[in-house]
């Protein structure tokens, strides 16, 4: 889709750091990352809200998020936690409009947002 920066992303026409590929999702780092090993889990095709992606594509990308935290757990990252996040369109917080799941590693007092961990 013209002007998104995701799919500018799978299309090699914006810089990423890709920790995993295939033929449905991709995975990379992400560019503002809340903490170390924040990655992002997005369909390969242009889906706005998680509506618009097949139930396959949908259940591919979470069985990929579910790799890409498993991998967090036992790199060097060293988390105490994961916190998954998908806001799905503007009035839940969704900036970039292409489908994604955040997969943010999160430590005890780390200040990122969503404070469970602060209190």
């Amino acid at each position: 889709m013209e002007g998104c920066v995701f799919c500018a992303i799978v299309a090699g026409g914006e810089p990423a750091s890709f920790v995993y590929q295939d033929d449905q999702v991709v995975a990379f780092m992400g560019h503002r990352p809340v903490t170390r090993g924040h990655t992002l889990v997005i369909p390969r095709g242009h889906a706005t809200h998680l509506a618009d992606m097949d139930e396959e594509t949908g259940a591919h990308l979470f069985r990929i998020t579910m790799r890409v935290a498993a991998a967090i757990r036992h790199s060097g990252v060293r988390a105490d936690g994961i916190r998954l996040s998908l806001s799905d369109g503007r009035a839940a917080g969704q900036a970039v409009m292409h489908a994604h799941m955040h997969v943010i590693p999160r430590y005890p007092g780390d200040g990122a947002w969503g404070g469970a961990m602060e209190g």
